[in-house]
């Protein structure tokens, strides 16, 4: 077995067509990461803090005379964000899969013919005895 040496190794590694992929989708999901945090904070939280009587991220708990601040607010606004992502992302792959299926049916037409196990002769689909050696199939579901 050759020895590669480091530098040819990671080499390989990186040009490889998958990591390409997600470095691309890396990019492009931080990019839209931005137009979400945006939806989120200057769409969502006024929305949410009209309702509620106030800035939502704003919202915070101070403990001993202040030294400590919990924001709860910002938390309860980066887990909508959370949910926005994961939800469009549901819905891409979604429609990503439903492009895939939609090009493997097309590939791949019903099945009107089905081969005999015992004599290899090609017979309808919905055949229960084979015309050639007489046997009885199970049709296919």
């Amino acid at each position: 077995m050759e020895k590669k040496g480091i530098i040819a190794e990671f080499k390989e590694f990186a040009l490889r067509g998958n990591v390409i992929d997600l470095a691309v989708g890396v990019i492009i999901g931080a990019a839209f990461q931005a137009i979400v945090n945006s939806l989120v904070e200057d769409i969502l939280s006024p929305i949410l803090g009209l309702v509620l009587q106030g800035n939502l991220s704003g919202l915070s708990l101070n403990l001993f005379d202040g030294a400590v601040n919990i924001r709860y607010g910002a938390f309860f606004m980066a887990i909508v964000n959370f949910f926005l992502m994961a939800l469009v992302i549901f819905f891409i792959v979604k429609g990503i899969n439903a492009v895939r299926n939609r090009g493997k049916q097309a590939d791949n037409p019903e099945a009107t013919e089905q081969t005999c196990p015992y004599c290899q002769s090609t017979i309808s689909i919905k055949a229960t005895r084979c015309p050639h050696c007489t046997s009885e199939i199970k049709p296919l579901p």
